[in-house]
């Protein structure tokens, strides 16, 4: 294959006349970072969240939290993604949906987007957290009731500090999922990372500089949050759930 690399093509001007290449992929990669920012911060609250009803004495509450967590973790992501974008402005009352349809772009990609992120996500991390929960040993919830707390207070002051703790290692899976998961916005017509990357190719004809960009971009944004995650590991280790000597090689 006779392909001649230029490095100098992130310097040109791109099509839309006023940045280059380069600034656009730092652009696609702000709204990476920004959108996987937003629905990793709903995938936890509201993981947490199911991860309680999963793990609470009413039984019809488990199953609630279980048909959800089902439900979202075992339709593929490109698939939510339609049904975000194209599906539910149509289910919606007339007017809410127009405005949803109309709403002017970047936003009109980046909040289904983000809902879709969202709700996929929170399915995924509600199993991880709730594997945290069941991994205590169940006299932390006894000793809880005995001092006089409540079902939701033993849940707020023994049960989930400490199940956090466990889960980091996962839950920094699911978070560079999720920056990964992002790229399929490009499908929706949101320029993140991976679409300015594949919009770079498609005008340029430079197809090797433009992903391998892109994956210089991914490699730094998910070695960040690596670095980030271990480090507050390190922090709030508790002996005998986190070993000492783990936390320690990290």
């Amino acid at each position: 294959m006779n392909y001649q690399w230029s490095w100098s093509v992130f310097l040109e001007l791109s099509p839309d006349g006023v940045h280059t290449y380069l600034q656009t992929l730092l652009m696609g990669a702000g709204w990476t970072i920004v959108l996987a920012l937003c629905a990793s911060i709903c995938s936890v609250l509201f993981g947490s969240l199911l991860a309680i009803l999963r793990t609470a004495s009413s039984r019809s509450l488990n199953r609630m939290a279980m048909l959800y967590v089902e439900v979202f973790r075992n339709i593929p992501l490109l698939v939510q993604m339609f049904l975000w974008f194209f599906v539910v402005p149509e289910l919606l009352p007339i007017a809410l949906g127009d405005s949803l349809k109309q709403m002017p772009q970047p936003w009109g990609a980046f909040l289904p987007a983000w809902l879709c992120l969202a709700f996929y996500g929170s399915a995924r991390m509600a199993e991880q957290i709730r594997a945290g929960i069941q991994s205590l040993p169940a006299g932390q919830a006894r000793a809880g009731a005995a001092l006089g707390l409540n079902e939701g207070q033993v849940y707020r002051y023994v049960i989930l500090p400490q199940a956090f703790r466990i889960v980091i290692p996962p839950l920094t899976s699911e978070l560079i999922g999720t920056v990964k998961y992002s790229s399929v916005a490009l499908t929706i017509g949101l320029l993140e990372l991976t679409g300015q990357a594949r919009s770079m190719q498609e005008y340029s004809f430079h197809i090797f500089e433009a992903f391998s960009a892109a994956t210089l971009g991914y490699l730094a944004i998910n070695g960040l949050i690596v670095l980030s995650m271990r480090t507050i590991e390190r922090r709030v280790a508790v002996p005998g759930l986190l070993g000492v000597a783990g936390a320690k090689a990290h």
